[in-house]
């Protein structure tokens, strides 16, 4: 039985990281040694559980079906483990996260350096990218995402409210002059956010302005320091550009036609999976996150904007996951 387990962590660590030598690295092993364990699997199984090219490995469907049932039985496995050693108030192991760049960058490490203080025999291991990312299939025990959510097995954790602005250079407004409504971005060239649909990108309320774009970045900060050379125009959460507005590197503009705003959630498997560390991880980021974000406090006292809203987790929204 032991073996059979370690070939299914095998599997499924050559699946989360794309390939045998990173597999093997996440294991703690050779490579050599997660190639045996799947070659074992797979004769023991009669069945091709990948398919192997020069560049990359994939599943085949018989690997999918059983990638997800295994990651399924070591999950149980694991909290079944957690539950016999509960009477340990300290909790151990490794909490596999994935988070878009610039939160983590920003906001995320901090907290979670916190969280380090709090549990010391608990590890991190997090996964920067902003695309979105199958958490199951790709063994995470919870993603940070921005975005107003579809339907799915996952569950969804209220972070905090992310609000979108406006943003431009000083030295573009006065070469440019401001502009009033949607439609004067179309004398200023834009930078857009490459992972969105340009149309979703500059959706404000009740227009979708016409903006010549040339340059577009995959990352939020990217794009304001694009802002801030006076490239062009952009929109961006507040926790990218809110140092910027402060110093007086960046001006917000139509704020007032700003699209609502919308949430960052924590999303991790069924509760009937979850590890301790992990459900302990995510009340702490709801506590630290929770209420207003302190990097909105003050960055709106002079621009006609009402309270921040806070958003429905079931609620429609065209909004961009900028992140």
């Amino acid at each position: 039985m032991a073996e059979r387990i370690e070939e299914m962590r095998a599997l499924v660590a050559v699946v989360s990281t794309g390939g045998f030598a990173a597999g093997a690295k996440q294991l703690g092993v050779v490579k050599s040694a997660v190639s045996r364990r799947i070659r074992d699997l797979e004769d023991r199984l009669g069945a091709r559980l990948f398919d192997r090219t020069t560049r990359c490995v994939q599943l085949t469907e018989v690997g999918r079906e059983f990638h997800d049932r295994a990651v399924e039985l070591l999950a149980g496995l694991q909290e079944a483990e957690e539950a016999a050693s509960s009477s340990s108030c300290d909790l151990k192991g490794c909490i596999r996260i994935a988070a878009p760049v610039s939160f983590t960058t920003r906001c995320l490490v901090p907290a979670l350096g916190r969280f380090l203080e709090r549990h010391p025999a608990v590890s991190l291991s997090i996964d920067t990218d902003d695309r979105t990312v199958d958490v199951i299939r790709n063994g995470y025990d919870l993603a940070i995402r921005i975005a107003c959510l579809p339907d799915s097995s996952l569950v969804a954790r209220r972070l905090v409210t992310i609000r979108h602005v406006c943003v431009v250079s000083p030295a573009l407004l006065k070469k440019l002059g401001t502009p009033l409504t949607p439609d004067d971005l179309s004398r200023f060239p834009g930078v857009v956010y490459s992972n969105v649909d340009t149309a979703r990108y500059w959706k404000f309320v009740g227009n979708v302005p016409s903006v010549t774009c040339k340059l577009d970045f995959a990352n939020g900060d990217a794009i304001r320091e694009a802002v801030i050379a006076g490239l062009g125009v952009a929109v961006l959460p507040t926790f990218i550009v809110h140092d910027a507005v402060r110093r007086g590197d960046l001006s917000i503009v139509l704020a007032q036609y700003m699209r609502p705003p919308i949430a960052m959630y924590a999303v991790h498997p069924s509760m009937r999976y979850q590890t301790a560390r992990a459900r302990a991880l995510i009340n702490f980021l709801v506590d630290a996150f929770g209420g207003d974000p302190e990097w909105d406090q003050g960055l709106f006292k002079d621009l006609a904007l009402g309270p921040i809203q806070t958003p429905r987790m079931a609620s429609a929204c065209s909004a961009p996951p900028l992140d």
